[in-house]
């Protein structure tokens, strides 16, 4: 099993930690769900939640605070 993913448009200094390989994983719940026009059928999700068919567009989803953050790791890569 991966312990991180990289994305393409995250570039190789980001990585997105898999929360299932963390010994608690019940600290770091979903805060959105991808992919998901290939889940199971009896997987099912909390109301609310933000759930994608696919990937989805960070600026669309992502908090104000969250965006900022990667502006700044983005112009730190191009240095």
């Amino acid at each position: 099993m991966a312990v991180w993913s990289n994305y393409p448009g995250a570039g190789p200094a980001v990585r997105f930690v898999r929360v299932g390989t963390l010994d608690d994983p019940s600290q770091c719940p979903p805060d959105v769900h991808i992919f998901t026009s290939s889940k199971q059928p009896w997987v099912t999700f909390p109301r609310g939640a933000k759930v994608f068919a696919e990937y989805y567009d960070r600026r669309e989803v992502w908090p104000k605070e969250a965006q900022e953050r990667w502006h700044v790791l983005r112009e730190k890569m191009k240095a």
